[in-house]
C-alpha cells in the first residue's frame, strides 16, 4: 500500500508540474490580451504595460519548459508578446533583439500551427513587427541609407503585400538605393493598384528603366500611363523625350499633336515639336554626306530647310506663350542661323570671277544671320552661362565678320570651360 501511494504521489506531482507550465502560458494568453485590450487608451497605458511584461515572464517561462516549449501556442504567443515590446522600444540597440526574437518565434509558430489555431494571434504579430519595420525604414531613409530602408520596407511589404504605401516606399527606397529591378518591380506593382498617384509613379517607372537603360520598356511603360492618364501633360512630355532619344521623329509629331490637343498652351509642347523637326533636319544632313548625286544632294538640302522652318514656326509658338522661355530662343536662334551658314559657305566656295553671286549669296546670309540675332542675344541674356547660346552667338558675329564682338564672347566661353 504505501508504494501505491508513494507512486499516486509522484503521479499527482507529474501532473502539478505540468499544469504549472500549462498555467504559465495560460498567464501569458490572459496578460497578453489584457495588454491588447487597454493599450489603446493613455488612461490605462500603465497597467497594459505592466501586463505585457507579466505576459513576457510567463511566456519565457513556458518557453523554457520542456512540456510547453514546443507547443504552436507557445511560438505564437512568444512572438506576439515580443513583437509588441519591440514596438513599444525606442531604442534600436535593444529593440532590435526583441524583434528577431518574435521574427523566429512567429516563423516557428505558422510551421507548427498546421491547423491553424493560432492564426490570429500570429497575424496580429506580424503587424506589430510591420509597424516596427515601417518605423526603422523612414529613419534610415531619412538618414540617407538607403539600402537599409530598402529592406526594412520590403519586410514590411511582405506582411502587406497589397498595402500601396508598402509597395511605394519599397520602391523609392530600392531607386534611391540603385536597385534598379527592386525598383522596377515594385512600381510596376503599384500600377496593377488603385494607388492615388500613379501618374507621377509611371513618369518614376520610365526614369527607372532608362536609368536601367532599357529605352523600350521605359517608352511602354510611359505610353500605358497615357493610356490611363490621357490628360496629364507631363507623361505625354516624358513620352516625347523617350522617342526623341530612340530616334522616332515621326512617331512623335503625331503624339505632339495629340498631346497640343489636350494641353493647346503648353509651351513645352511646341518646344518639343521644334526639337522634333530640329532633329529631323539634323539627320538628313548625315544623309546629305553620304549622297553623291547632285540632285539627290538638293532634294535633301531643301527637306532640311522646311523642317527648319517648321522647327522656328514650332518655337515661336512657344515663345509667344513665354518671350523669356531660353530654350526655344536658344533652338530658334540655332535653326535660322543655320541656313545662314549655309549661304555663307556656299558663297566662300565660289570662284574669284564670280563676284556678283557671291554678292548676293553674302546678301543672303547676312539677311537670314540678321533674323537670328534677336534670338541669339536674349538666348545669353536669359543665361549667360550657357556655352551653347555663347557660341551659336559668336557664330553669329563671325558670319557678319564683327571679329570684335566675336573675341569678346570666346572669351567669356573660354571663361566657362575653364571653371
Amino acid at each position: 500500500m504505501k508504494i501505491k501511494l508513494l507512486m499516486a504521489g509522484l503521479l499527482g506531482l507529474v501532473s502539478a508540474t505540468t499544469f504549472a507550465q500549462k498555467g504559465e502560458l495560460s498567464t501569458a494568453k490572459s496578460e497578453y490580451d489584457n495588454y491588447e485590450g487597454l493599450r489603446g487608451s493613455k488612461a490605462t497605458l500603465a497597467v497594459a504595460t505592466k501586463s505585457l511584461g507579466t505576459a513576457k515572464t510567463s511566456i519565457d517561462k513556458a518557453a523554457a519548459n520542456e512540456k510547453t516549449a514546443a507547443l504552436p501556442q507557445t511560438f505564437a504567443l512568444k512572438g506576439a508578446i515580443y513583437a509588441a515590446l519591440a514596438v513599444q522600444d525606442t531604442v534600436a540597440a535593444t529593440s532590435l533583439p526583441l524583434f528577431t526574437t518574435a521574427d523566429e518565434s512567429l516563423k516557428k509558430a505558422k510551421e507548427l500551427d498546421t491547423k491553424g489555431e493560432n492564426k490570429q494571434v500570429i497575424d496580429n504579430a506580424y503587424l506589430n513587427l510591420a509597424q516596427y519595420q515601417l518605423t526603422k525604414g523612414v529613419a534610415e531613409y531619412s538618414a540617407q541609407k538607403y539600402d537599409q530602408a530598402y529592406h526594412s520596407f520590403d519586410y514590411y511589404r511582405t506582411v502587406l503585400p497589397e498595402d500601396t504605401n508598402a509597395i511605394y516606399y519599397t520602391g523609392l527606397a530600392a531607386a534611391n538605393a540603385k536597385n534598379y529591378p527592386a525598383a522596377i518591380t515594385n512600381y510596376n506593382k503599384l500600377v496593377t493598384t488603385k494607388y492615388s498617384k500613379n501618374a507621377g509613379v509611371y513618369m518614376d517607372l520610365s526614369s527607372l528603366y532608362l536609368a536601367n537603360k532599357d529605352t523600350t520598356n521605359a517608352l511602354k511603360s510611359v505610353s500605358e500611363g497615357i493610356t490611363k492618364y490621357p490628360t496629364n501633360s507631363d507623361l505625354r512630355k516624358r513620352e516625347i523625350e523617350i522617342s526623341l532619344q530612340t530616334g522616332k521623329e515621326k512617331e512623335v509629331i503625331q503624339k505632339i499633336q495629340a498631346a497640343l490637343t489636350a494641353d493647346p498652351k503648353n509651351k513645352t509642347l511646341y518646344y518639343y515639336a521644334g526639337l522634333t523637326y530640329s532633329q529631323t533636319a539634323e539627320s538628313i544632313i548625315k544623309e546629305q554626306a553620304k549622297a553623291k548625286d547632285p540632285a539627290a544632294k538638293n532634294t535633301l538640302q531643301q527637306q532640311k530647310v522646311d523642317n527648319y522652318n517648321k522647327a522656328a514656326d514650332m518655337y515661336k509658338k512657344a515663345l509667344e506663350i513665354d518671350p523669356n522661355y531660353f530654350e526655344a530662343n536658344l533652338n530658334l536662334g540655332y535653326v535660322i542661323l543655320n541656313p545662314a551658314i549655309d549661304s555663307y559657305n556656299a558663297a566662300n566656295k565660289l570662284p574669284a570671277n564670280k563676284q556678283k553671286e557671291y554678292d548676293a549669296a553674302i546678301a543672303k546670309s547676312n539677311a537670314q544671320f540678321d533674323l537670328a540675332k534677336p534670338y541669339l542675344v536674349k538666348a545669353a541674356d536669359l543665361n549667360p552661362k550657357s556655352i551653347d547660346a555663347l557660341t551659336n552667338l559668336r557664330t553669329y558675329y563671325l558670319g557678319k565678320k564683327d571679329n570684335v564682338n566675336a573675341e569678346a564672347t570666346k572669351k567669356k566661353i573660354d571663361a566657362l570651360n575653364g571653371q
